[in-house]
């Protein structure tokens, strides 16, 4: 990757990671601002207000924003996370200048007309609908909450019916002004497309931005907490999270390659033992996820009712075990999945938008591939177990439940495993 970096006048940042040898490109504007920068009663409007940019401008319709881009075979869409808001387009080299203006148009001139509002405040309460009726989303849901209670970054990104009820254009449009500014977002480009391409688009389509940047968000604290449904479903849906480390943190790494040898694919300790040894289970899996100032480790797994009770006890065994006898074939075999899932990534121009926003917004600067591979790398079987005992040995645990989930150990149970007593300093 070569990414050329200008901060303009009004504090956008223009990124741009030519691939000229491409026929299409990767372009968007990142906002860096998110659900965690909610509150209260503004639970979801960072997701209704990425929704609403698509509603009609000044001058288009939503009807035409959707024609003018399908027409060229485009796609232009977005979404909403924790900390960041996007909107991207997928487009071929001709039609570059089409997706810019789209994306200005819809970023700087919104309509938020009250009818369309009226809509979308529908098609929002039918998403929460659906996520309550998809129980391997819904105990995400509630691990985040688990793991976050009472704080921002642990409410749901689609907000709750009332909050969503009650949003109105005034309130867009404040919460637009607010943490909308150009020196808190990035135009970013891949593909074919030049920088100087990127800052002529910059430049003539978005110098409209407001000055100003999203206001700080709460910090977050990770607590572990326990939520369980009970459901009459034909699986119980498991989830278990653990203090990890934020982005920026020396071990963040580590927790990409402890993740992966924990849970990362077939050949991980928790599958072979809870699948392929003890067919407990159709899918488990481990993950790391980090934010700017906090993180955690996670354990998903699905499995039946009369099993639900052997899951929680495995999951401890195998955390300890590999603190205690990580090898370095294992390692190994971790950053290899790490590194080729990153160097496979990079084939896209829509995920190396993402890294290189990602990168921006954590580091200030785009790490090199060779430096990433390097600090995979650099993760070797020692620094595997020393990062697994640590996991061990923090905090409460956090445990999310959906289904027929009587038999699930309770979390005091499972925190003893660790040698844990709930409540002690």
């Amino acid at each position: 990757m070569s990414v050329e970096i200008t901060r303009l006048e009004n504090g956008l940042i223009v990124a741009t990671d030519p691939m000229p040898h491409l026929q299409s490109a990767a372009v968007g504007v990142w906002v860096n601002c998110g659900a965690r920068n909610e509150t209260p009663k503004e639970m979801g409007l960072s997701h209704m207000l990425e929704h609403m940019a698509f509603k009609g401008t000044a001058r288009r319709s939503a009807k035409d924003i959707a024609v003018e881009m399908e027409s060229v075979g485009g796609d232009l869409n977005a979404y909403t996370a924790r900390e960041q808001t996007a909107y991207h387009a997928r487009i071929l080299r001709n039609d570059i200048p089409l997706a810019f203006d789209l994306l200005s148009d819809i970023l700087i001139h919104p309509s938020f007309v009250a009818n369309e509002l009226e809509r979308e405040r529908e098609v929002i309460i039918q998403e929460l609908g659906q996520t309550r009726d998809t129980p391997d989303d819904l105990v995400f849901e509630h691990l985040q909450a688990a793991c976050y209670p009472g704080q921002p970054m642990g409410w749901s990104i689609l907000g709750t019916e009332e909050t969503v009820s009650g949003f109105s254009e005034r309130d867009l449009r404040k919460y637009m002004g607010t943490n909308y500014g150009a020196p808190g977002m990035i135009l970013i480009g891949s593909g074919a497309i030049s920088h100087a391409e990127m800052l002529g688009y910059a430049r003539d389509l978005f110098s409209g931005l407001p000055g100003g940047s999203s206001a700080t968000p709460l910090p977050a604290t990770f607590h572990g907490g326990d939520i369980r449904e009970v459901s009459p479903l034909e699986q119980a849906h498991l989830a278990f999270a653990f203090p990890g480390v934020a982005t920026t943190d020396e071990d963040v790494f580590v927790a990409q390659v402890y993740a992966t040898a924990l849970g990362g694919g077939m050949s991980s300790r928790l599958f072979q033992e809870a699948r392929e040894k003890r067919g407990l289970c159709y899918s488990i899996y481990a993950f790391a996820q980090a934010y700017n100032d906090t993180g955690s480790i996670g354990i998903y797994a699905g499995t039946g009712e009369d099993k639900a009770g052997e899951i929680a006890p495995i999951i401890a065994s195998e955390m300890e075990s590999l603190a205690e006898s990580a090898t370095e074939e294992e390692t190994a075999r971790a950053r290899a999945q790490i590194k080729a899932s990153l160097l496979m990534g990079l084939e896209s121009p829509q995920a190396r938008c993402e890294l290189i926003a990602g990168h921006l917004y954590a580091f200030g600067r785009v790490l090199s591939v060779e430096e990433l591979t390097a600090r995979v790398e650099a993760v070797d079987a020692l620094a595997l177990r020393r990062f697994a005992e640590k996991i061990c040995l923090r905090g409460d645990p956090a445990i999310a439940a959906v289904g027929p989930v009587k038999r699930l150990e309770s979390r005091e149970r499972f925190a003893a495993r660790f040698g844990r007593t709930l409540g002690a300093a």
